[in-house]
């Protein structure tokens, strides 16, 4: 990814920044969870959504232990070497160490030039968050967004 689509990138997900949560909505200002997010700032950066995603449930993929998230971000979007972390990647976290992974946040540097990400979860809406160790530890997997879909 280069570093106009980077910027881009945390530019589009700092204007979702307040928006409330609200499960499987992709609306900038009206309501979004974290899959939404990622998928407004795909919008507004890449262009139309490369697949359509089914209604879920708050608990899916959880019964079969099926990393569906993981699989389509493979699909989409650009894997991140280690090492070569930064902003305006997309990253997949495990909340749990025995769950599949199942939420997303988009990394940004901060004002005081610490890791952050951006991400949508239940009680808070869009926030800019730092990328502290609890945090940092959850991240299975980065991705790149590419440069056209």
């Amino acid at each position: 990814m280069t570093g106009a689509v980077a910027a881009r990138v945390v530019q589009a997900a700092r204007g979702w920044i307040g928006t409330p949560y609200l499960h499987q909505a992709s609306c900038r200002g009206a309501g979004t969870d974290c899959l939404g997010l990622l998928r407004g700032v795909w919008r507004e950066v890449i262009g139309a959504e490369p697949e359509t995603v089914p209604p879920y449930t708050a608990d899916w993929a959880e019964a079969g232990r099926r990393e569906v998230l993981r699989a389509a971000a493979e699909r989409w979007l650009l894997p991140v070497a280690a090492g070569a972390e930064g902003p305006g990647q997309v990253l997949l976290f495990r909340l749990r160490e025995d769950a599949v992974a199942k939420h997303l946040g988009l990394s940004a540097m901060a004002g005081d030039g610490g890791a952050s990400f951006i991400h949508a979860y239940s009680g808070h809406g869009v926030v800019e968050s730092p990328l502290s160790a609890p945090w940092a530890r959850r991240i299975v997997a980065r991705f790149a967004f590419p440069e056209r879909s």
